[in-house]
């Protein structure tokens, strides 16, 4: 949703001086994090010279900034709520790929990009916007934005599953463990239950569960800070609210030094 906010928002910045990555994220390119990453790379030019140092300013009025050979301009901001459903890719670009994420929402929306992602086979809340700091803010783990998915699974969820995850496991060198696990209902064959996470690392929820024997059967993600998937089916989207948005700033305001206390519960 363009707001009147927005707009002012981006007539201010036309006459600051900007650091090149948090000008190429203010005008959604990516988040400030990736975009660092685009110009190290060599992908852009101020005034048609290659930079590949992020410690370069850049006024948006005087300079000429190119990414990938098309220039970067300022734009108001968009925020969109996707239901992504099973089966579709959370990239711009694949070909590989049977369905995009892009494919989901019309032309009109200007491009956008995905905060953080949902692998192909996992469903629910998606979110979208051409605000490479709003991104930021939501999904660098040091802010520690709750995510919360409701995951379907194969196999016997025993007491034994709960404080494996309650411990942590080594998958892949990394280190897993949720911020809280509740078993919503089970049976000798099967369960049904909701994970919390702060991180994000690829796959989690997944590799979280295949560490105890679990297969996955349906992974749906139902929210994210405060904001919930409810009114939407898989497929649709919604511009979010400027409550909303300021809700989810609220949420990732502060880096958290340390992670809230961790909950295991069972039926």
């Amino acid at each position: 949703m363009f707001t009147a906010k927005d707009t002012k928002i981006a007539k201010v910045m036309h006459g600051k001086v900007l650091r090149l990555a948090r000008y190429l994220a203010a005008a959604g390119v990516a988040s400030r994090r990736a975009c660092e990453t685009l110009i190290r790379e060599g992908k852009v030019t101020v005034n048609g010279e290659c930079v590949t140092t992020p410690a370069v300013n850049v006024t948006p009025d005087q300079d000429e900034v190119q990414y990938a050979g098309r220039p970067v301009r300022l734009v108001a901001h968009r925020y969109v709520m996707l239901y992504k459903p099973a089966g579709v890719t959370c990239s711009a670009q694949d070909r590989h790929a049977s369905r995009l994420v892009g494919d989901l929402i019309p032309d009109s929306l200007g491009r956008l990009f995905t905060i953080g992602r949902l692998d192909r086979d996992s469903e629910g809340l998606l979110l979208l916007t051409n605000d490479g700091e709003f991104a930021e803010r939501l999904a660098h783990p040091r802010y520690q934005v709750p995510r919360r998915y409701r995951v379907w699974v194969r196999g016997d969820v025993t007491p034994a599953c709960l404080e494996a995850w309650r411990r942590g496991v080594q998958d892949a060198g990394e280190f897993l463990r949720p911020q809280s696990v509740q078993v919503l209902s089970r049976d000798r064959n099967q369960g049904v239950l909701e994970f919390v996470l702060t991180e994000g690392k690829k796959r989690e929820v997944r590799r979280l569960c295949a560490s105890v024997g679990l297969g996955v059967h349906r992974l749906v993600r139902v929210a994210l800070g405060g904001l919930a998937l409810d009114g939407l089916n898989p497929g649709e989207w919604r511009d979010l609210t400027q409550h909303e948005v300021q809700g989810l700033l609220a949420v990732g305001s502060e880096a958290c030094p340390h992670p809230p206390m961790r909950r295991f519960t069972s039926v």
